[in-house]
């Protein structure tokens, strides 16, 4: 049996159990329930109806949360010429081309948390799919990591875009801040996030497609929210 420390316990006590909470009501009890002495992340869980197996109900994007992440993300750029110098000038933390390729397949380089690459890039960087796809860092179309307009994928990241994907389960978990965000900002972040994810419903899903939502902070106990609170 799971043993759970002190804080959580107590924590724990602070929620009446099997109450799915107002969403606007869970964001006060995932800010006291935090556990953590530093400054705890805040995770959004949705469980959907849908099938993994089949292509059509993989869910796979990005959304640039209202108030951002809390978090700074370090920005690879992979692109030549014109689409590198203006990478360069929008922020981009690393630029290169097969330079940086190299730097990741010899050197194990993974001083970077998102990769953007041109279109023209990705035959080459296909050739380390290998080495980026398990770390979850293969730059995507559907992610807007694939892209011509490098500026706006980087001002994006910037203001708070993240990746989402659904796992093996059907589940879906969606990172919209730190316990520190004021709650209305937190608020603002699990909305959208909710509301992102519904319209991203696949045409062949039959029945309920949402049917549980929960959020916690890191190491803090899941709190369940009535997915009613939602205008979806």
């Amino acid at each position: 049996m799971k043993k759970y420390s002190k804080k959580y316990v107590e924590a724990s006590s602070k929620l009446e159990k099997n109450k799915a909470y107002d969403f606007k009501e869970a964001i006060k009890l995932v800010k006291s329930t935090a556990v953590t002495k530093f400054d705890s992340s805040v995770e959004v869980a949705i469980k959907l109806n849908i099938d993994p197996k089949k292509a059509d109900q993989q869910l796979r994007g990005s959304l640039v949360l209202p108030n951002g992440t809390g978090k700074t993300k370090r920005v690879l750029v992979i692109a030549k010429g014109e689409a590198a110098n203006e990478a360069k000038k929008a922020g981009a933390d690393f630029v290169g081309d097969t330079d940086m390729i190299e730097k990741i397949e010899k050197e194990n380089w993974f001083d970077f948390d998102v990769i953007i690459a041109t279109p023209d890039m990705m035959p080459l960087l296909g050739k380390i799919g290998k080495i980026l796809g398990p770390k979850g860092l293969m730059p995507n179309p559907k992610t807007g990591t694939v892209t011509t307009n490098v500026t706006k994928a980087i001002e994006d990241i910037n203001k708070g875009m993240i990746t989402y994907k659904n796992d093996t389960y059907g589940n879906m978990h969606i990172l919209i801040g730190k316990v520190s965000f004021a709650e209305e900002k937190l608020a603002e972040n699990l909305d959208y996030a909710v509301k992102t994810i519904a319209k991203a419903k696949p045409t062949s899903v039959k029945g309920t497609y949402i049917q549980n939502i929960s959020i916690s902070s890191t190491m803090g106990p899941g709190i369940k929210i009535d997915k009613n609170s939602f205008d979806i």
